[in-house]
């Protein structure tokens, strides 16, 4: 399995980027998309992904798996407040708005089709069942 993360390794533009935005959070760009932190952990018998999903709602939540790329998707509006609403103003804004996502190449020792997700106090906890392992299978080519 390779749970190296699609959209982080050596990404030149986000290097840059933050190289001139330093009051940015890593992992965040102007344009509202950044990625939920992940901790991954192997068993014998699986891999365990846990996202933080921070004031995100279950339902705006989708996890989808294409061609072994498993992808972790959810967006958070910012609310307005009533006093901005009658022209008051943001004094400081840290929480972040905008969309999450995450994608993991899972490669093909796993069962693609027994993967589970649960969702509880904004953490994603995605187990990913390890396949068997196949034996390697040997025969004699007959040569004409």
């Amino acid at each position: 399995m390779k749970l190296v993360p699609r959209d982080t390794v050596l990404n030149f533009d986000d290097f840059v980027e933050q190289f001139f935005n330093t009051g940015q959070l890593s992992g965040e760009s102007r344009s509202g998309f950044f990625t939920p932190r992940v901790d991954i952990h192997e068993s014998k018998g699986n891999y365990q992904i846990s996202a933080e999903m921070p004031g995100i709602a279950r339902e705006d939540l989708e996890v989808t798996l294409e061609n072994g790329v498993l992808t972790i998707e959810a967006e958070v509006h910012q609310k307005i407040s009533e006093g901005e609403e009658e022209g008051g103003k943001v004094l400081r804004q840290e929480r972040r708005y905008g969309k999450f996502t995450r994608s993991f190449n899972l490669g093909g020792d796993i069962k693609e089709e027994d993967i589970d997700a649960t969702f509880k106090d904004g953490v994603l906890t995605l187990t990913v069942p390890k396949a068997e392992p196949k034996e390697p299978v040997s025969h004699r080519i007959q040569i004409h």
